[in-house]
């Protein structure tokens, strides 16, 4: 049979599909290194907020890691914000750091646009930090409260940048190592002609591609590929 899969050409199973946060797990290039060196440099930051603007799957989460890892920041979920958060953490010795993912999805709940208000007072008047992550920039948000997009709108935005061929390529090798998928040259070359130009789009195939071709026990080809990119079209329209 065509798709029989040899002992050499065993397709090695995801044991471990979660992704790697690691200082060494993070792909830099023209795209990113801005943002990685401004995370390095802290704590000499001109302001104590940071707000890392980029699309969807653009290593906004994996970079917020990194720099928690470095400085001890304490992650705070947007669903804790809230005016008396302050008081819950207000009392602590050492100045606060903090970083909050997906910072934009507070629009629309006042309670939580109130909060980041609050606790961005405190991070200045305590000497402390925050890092925030977003889609778009703080102007873009939509903020029903003025003081707070004034702020945020004074605050640093680095924006993680589109990722150019090198970094395309490099995504794509690591993501399918990081399933443990082995494919040939000639597959990674296919992919790279026809995907979306975004980190997301090489997150979403990759993850296509795994689960295809243990569906139908085969090993990742070019068919294989050409199938899923071809089902990703359809879904489209």
């Amino acid at each position: 049979m065509a798709d029989t899969i040899s002992a050499a050409d065993q397709i090695a199973l995801p044991l471990e599909n979660a992704p790697r946060f690691g200082r060494d797990d993070y792909m830099v290039g023209a795209s990113n290194e801005a943002a990685l060196a401004w995370c390095d440099r802290w704590p000499d930051w001109p302001a104590p907020v940071t707000v890392l603007v980029g699309p969807p799957g653009a290593g906004k989460s994996h970079l917020l890691t990194i720099w928690q890892q470095q400085t001890g920041a304490e992650n705070l979920p947007i669903e804790k914000l809230a005016p008396d958060l302050i008081a819950e953490i207000g009392g602590r010795e050492q100045p606060p750091l903090l970083a909050i993912d997906q910072a934009d999805r507070i629009v629309g709940d006042p309670v939580a646009e109130e909060g980041l208000f609050h606790l961005f007072n405190h991070v200045r008047a305590e000497g402390g930090s925050m890092l925030l992550t977003a889609a778009q920039q703080p102007a873009r948000w939509g903020l029903a409260l003025p003081d707070l997009e004034s702020r945020l709108k004074a605050s640093p935005v680095i924006t993680l940048a589109a990722p150019d061929d090198a970094m395309m390529a490099a995504l794509l090798v690591k993501q399918l190592a990081d399933r443990q998928l082995i494919v040939g040259q000639e597959v990674v070359d296919y992919l790279l002609a026809r995907v979306e130009r975004s980190y997301a789009a090489i997150r979403d195939l990759v993850a296509a591609l795994d689960q295809l071709s243990l569906a139908k026990h085969r090993r990742i080809t070019v068919p294989l590929a050409r199938e899923i990119l071809n089902e990703q079209d359809q879904s489209l329209f």
